[in-house]
């Protein structure tokens, strides 16, 4: 059985601005695309937001940065309307985490 190396075998054959183009690609490949919002949906996660402040609820957020989604847990303890921030307590390691609502990509109760 002949046993292929993939890519290595040719990476000697090219150039490194070329091998350094092929690398950048391939990353490219794996980013996300962030989804666009429209209003009903904005409007669903203000309500959601407003009512978990209300029973002090934990709440789970899906946001976009550097090209992934990502998932965070724990309650709104303010929204910040000047700066465009939630400020989300996270009860088991009481870290507070700035969260802009451009990122905001879901939210859903825990």
């Amino acid at each position: 059985m002949i046993r292929d190396r993939g890519n290595i075998k040719w990476t000697s054959m090219m150039l490194p601005e070329h091998v350094k183009l092929l690398r950048d690609w391939s990353e490219a490949d794996h980013y996300q695309e962030k989804r666009e919002l429209d209003e009903q949906q904005l409007e669903q996660f203000n309500e959601i937001i407003c009512m978990a402040m209300e029973e002090h609820a934990e709440l789970v957020f899906t946001y976009y940065q550097e090209h992934f989604h990502h998932n965070c847990s724990g309650y709104v303890h303010y929204i910040d309307p000047i700066q465009h921030t939630l400020c989300i307590v996270d009860e088991q390691s009481d870290n507070h985490i700035q969260l802009p609502f451009e990122n905001i990509v879901d939210v859903k109760r825990k």
